[in-house]
């Protein structure tokens, strides 16, 4: 039924015309393809990440630091590839196909779990091919959401396509529980057919998500000046900031389920259902929380995510314990990925031009990567060195910090305009003006 509708070029933009339940079907039949591309690849990533923190830490005997530095390049080693992603996109607007080679690396490092056996420094190495594949993907793929429904209605696209996304992360440890039980706990299983529904995700986005393809772009409009003319804007230049101070802030969500396990002496069995109560919170939440920024604000919704991020962090050495810690943990944690993630590329897509869509949310994208590799670094060094309770409390107060800085980078009187248009508008009724000074701004970043 979705896949029907995702050749139509015009979307409904009248509110008052469509009611409420148009206002959903706003968000197009490419984004709900997209979010079961999504979805299929998530219980394949999920099988795998479900049990590798535990794995790696108890199996492996790693240290805190050890594995802060592994789980850290596993996301920030890949912010190169983030921006070839984005560049090579945009350069050739060739979205799908950027985005199809990110989610086939991914799908055959999965394999390449099951050839490197228990070696650390080996499976760091897959694990970093298989991030690179979402660096590779993940803006593109964004940046097709942002083409496939209108401005006002971003906020529901991402929530929509998150939601999907969370389905999969929901059903991925579920999965990979009834694998490891019907296979005598082996862990190749789990690896093998997490390489299965990988491949089936990427060929369900060959075979039905629909390209937005121009014609090819004028000369100097994608190019590295390009891209430098559009850093240098001041809205774009905020939300760069923006984003490395929150990646900073952010520890990964391996460390907290690890503190919850040793706190709560949780046994092997239960760790993956840790990421499926943080997937339940964050699946049922996503779209709400997406259709609420775009009408209330982006902005306080994100900001509100983040204090619900620093909650977490505080429960974690705070005077809770027992089943209500761990509900209210795994709860916030998936209300603190409803209310940012989509949220942010939302924030991003009004004040970057189309022709530079790709690149500029990877700039994003790969700003909040390398903050991520210190923040998981520096997080895993000082529950090392000054225990976890110390770090759990640091890293809320850095979340606060973060937090209060992006109010006054992202507010409404600091960044209302936007980038300069570098391609036709997308979703306007009203013709670019080509004698438009190219310093004047259009949008909002709310």
């Amino acid at each position: 039924m979705y896949l029907s509708t995702i050749g139509r070029k015009e979307l409904p933009t009248d509110s008052a015309v469509t009611g409420r339940r148009g206002r959903w079907t706003m968000v197009g039949g490419n984004v709900l393809t997209l979010g079961t591309v999504s979805l299929i690849t998530d219980v394949s990533a999920e099988m795998v990440s479900a049990v590798l923190p535990l794995y790696l830490v108890l199996g492996l005997q790693l240290s805190p630091a050890a594995y802060g530095v592994l789980d850290g390049l596993n996301t920030g080693a890949t912010a190169l590839l983030r921006l070839v992603g984005g560049y090579v996109a945009d350069r050739t607007s060739r979205r799908k196909a950027v985005a199809a080679a990110g989610y086939g690396l991914s799908a055959l490092a999965k394999l390449g779990l099951v050839a490197v056996g228990s070696s650390a420094s080996s499976i760091g190495l897959v694990l970093t091919a298989d991030r690179a594949g979402k660096g590779l993907r993940t803006a593109p793929r964004d940046a097709l959401i942002t083409l496939s429904a209108p401005s006002d209605a971003l906020g529901r696209a991402f929530g929509v396509h998150r939601a999907m996304d969370s389905i999969g992360a929901f059903a991925g440890p579920l999965v990979a529980l009834a694998v490891l039980t019907a296979s005598g706990q082996s862990f190749d299983a789990v690896f093998v057919t997490s390489f299965c529904i990988a491949a089936l995700g990427v060929l369900v986005l060959v075979l039905f998500v629909r390209d937005h393809r121009e014609a090819g772009p004028t000369k100097g409009t994608v190019s590295p000046r390009a891209l430098g003319r559009l850093l240098r804007t001041g809205p774009v230049r905020r939300l760069v900031a923006a984003a490395c101070l929150l990646g900073l802030a952010t520890i990964g969500d391996g460390f907290v389920y690890l503190l919850l396990q040793r706190r709560e002496s949780l046994s092997i069995g239960w760790f993956p259902l840790l990421a499926v109560g943080t997937s339940l919170s964050y699946l049922l939440l996503a779209a709400p929380l997406g259709a609420l920024a775009d009408r209330i604000g982006r902005l306080p919704v994100m900001l509100g995510g983040y204090g619900m991020l620093a909650l977490v962090y505080l429960l974690l050495h705070g005077p809770l314990d027992g089943p209500m810690l761990l509900i209210l943990v795994v709860g916030l944690n998936g209300i603190f990925y409803a209310a940012t993630e989509g949220v942010l590329m939302a924030l991003a897509a009004p004040v970057l031009p189309e022709r530079l869509r790709t690149t500029g949310i990877a700039v994003i994208q790969s700003g909040q990567a390398l903050a991520y590799l210190g923040s998981s670094v520096l997080f895993g060094l000082a529950w090392q060195v000054w225990g976890a309770a110390a770090a759990s409390r640091g890293a809320a107060l850095c979340v606060v910090v973060g937090a209060v800085a992006t109010a006054f980078l992202l507010a409404p009187g600091a960044s209302r305009t936007a980038a300069p248009t570098a391609g036709p508008a997308v979703h306007t009724t009203r013709e670019p003006d080509p004698k438009r000074n190219p310093d004047e701004r259009t949008g909002t970043c709310e």
